[in-house]
């Protein structure tokens, strides 16, 4: 929402918006004289006169300022319906998937900045080489991060669509993994007229999807190997970080890359970019250059600091999927280190359809420090809390996870567990990336002290 409030008050719109807390995204938008409230009412209606009520998907239909402008006769619509109108009239290059958009798309966005094409950006999370997560260029395209969450991304008409997975998530919107099937199919039905598909072969719902034939016209494909249109293989994963592969176009080595971001997943990621700026004709000299300097966006592995030969790192994961390649990535950066990891579910629906597969992702992990569930816009449901997911780490005689009722609780549970030469990784989508802040603070004001 902060992204499309930029966004909008560049176009010359008068903006004001309201949140439930005080976030850096807000500071973001006051920089830029956007007036901001916390706390959701009717009287904003009032206050700041809208023409226009744009609201998230977080915010649900009964909420009182969306019922106030309705019954004003005020029009209403979506995030993702005033962000498509945007992103339709340029030449749009839409990220979707149910994993990996923001730094698939940070990574485009990266290139066409770097090869001076200007682009238009909105992004869900922060670039850490640009600092921004949306801004108006004044060249042709459009750089979007697009929304399957809510089924926002099938109004979009991308000039080339990406596609990195499709997964089961977002329980509350989509009963089953066939109806998020169903969806994407349907996004990769709609680009422009001599529209671009990329899409990941590697991924199983995107190989039914494929494998249906139901696509408008061909792919081009990217995974592991030389079969697919883009592939990487000599694959090298390095100590402390990055990684380093072959790329292959259509069947041929043509270079080798460098990555300063780390795991797998940012392989596959690196190779859609690839295929989306070699489309565009940008020098693939360029292209390499910058994925080599790419420090990813934050909250995606982001490397907090360290405190007493203590290294912290953050993630914005909130899915089993997630999680896993997170791990993975950390594994291959740091194999002979202990890891102790604080998470925090995000939302009942989605903790009560997996907590199994948490369990099972987390139990590699040294130590687990688990958090009450981040509620977002749900109520709670009776028996769904992360004690699901305690159970089973804990099960058989494990001692696997302790339970913390506070993000302040977190912090010293991690701080009284870690040890010189561990590593801290605090990982969720809600507030849970307070807690390694919080870590960092305590040990450095205990070393002051000391």
């Amino acid at each position: 929402m902060s992204g499309l409030a930029l966004l909008l008050a560049e176009l010359g719109y008068e903006v004001s918006g309201c949140d439930m807390s005080h976030t850096s995204y807000v500071d973001k938008v006051l920089k830029e004289e956007i007036a901001v409230v916390l706390g959701h009412g009717k009287a904003h209606m009032d206050k700041f006169l809208p023409e226009l009520l744009v609201y998230s998907s977080a915010i649900p239909e009964e909420n009182e300022e969306i019922a106030a402008a309705k019954e004003r006769g005020i029009a209403v619509a979506k995030r993702g319906e005033v962000l498509s109108w945007i992103f339709d009239s340029r030449f749009g290059i839409g990220v979707a998937g149910t994993h990996g958009k923001t730094t698939t798309s940070s990574m485009i966005a990266l290139i066409l900045e770097q090869a001076g094409l200007h682009p238009t950006l909105a992004i869900g999370g922060e670039l850490c080489d640009i600092g921004v997560n949306a801004k108006l260029g004044d060249g042709p395209y459009m750089v979007a991060e697009l929304d399957e969450s809510d089924g926002s991304f099938e109004k979009f008409h991308p000039n080339i669509a990406v596609v990195t997975n499709a997964d089961w998530d977002h329980v509350n919107h989509y009963p089953t993994f066939e109806s998020v099937l169903e969806a994407f199919t349907r996004f990769t039905s709609n680009p422009k007229d001599g529209g671009l598909l990329v899409l990941c072969g590697e991924d199983a719902g995107l190989g039914k999807i494929l494998a249906a034939g139901s696509l408008p016209r061909e792919a081009v494909t990217y995974g592991w190997g030389m079969g697919w249109t883009w592939g990487a293989f000599n694959v090298k994963h390095n100590h402390g970080g990055g990684a380093s592969f072959s790329i292959a176009h259509k069947g041929v080595h043509i270079d080798d890359m460098e990555l300063s971001v780390s795991g797998d997943h940012n392989i596959l990621n690196a190779l859609a970019a690839c295929a989306v700026a070699h489309t565009l004709g940008i020098p693939f000299t360029m292209i390499k250059k910058t994925l080599k300097e790419f420090k990813g966006a934050k909250r995606r592995l982001q490397h907090l600091g360290q405190i007493n030969g203590v290294e912290v790192y953050d993630d914005y994961g909130h899915h089993p999927r997630e999680i896993a390649a997170t791990l993975s990535a950390i594994d291959r950066m740091f194999p002979e280190k202990r890891l102790l990891v604080a998470f925090q579910p995000h939302r009942f629906t989605r903790t009560l359809a997996l907590y199994r597969d948490f369990a099972a992702v987390l139990s590699s992990a040294d130590s687990v420090v688990l958090l009450p569930v981040y509620q977002a816009d749900e109520e709670p449901i009776e028996g769904v809390s992360s004690a699901l997911i305690d159970a089973l780490l804990n099960e058989n005689g494990n001692s696997k996870s302790i339970m913390c009722g506070s993000l302040e609780e977190a912090a010293y549970e991690l701080e009284k567990q870690c040890l010189p030469g561990d590593i801290v990784l605090t990982i969720g989508a809600g507030d849970i990336s307070n807690v390694g802040e919080m870590f960092i603070e305590k040990a450095r004001v205990e070393v002051v002290h000391a």
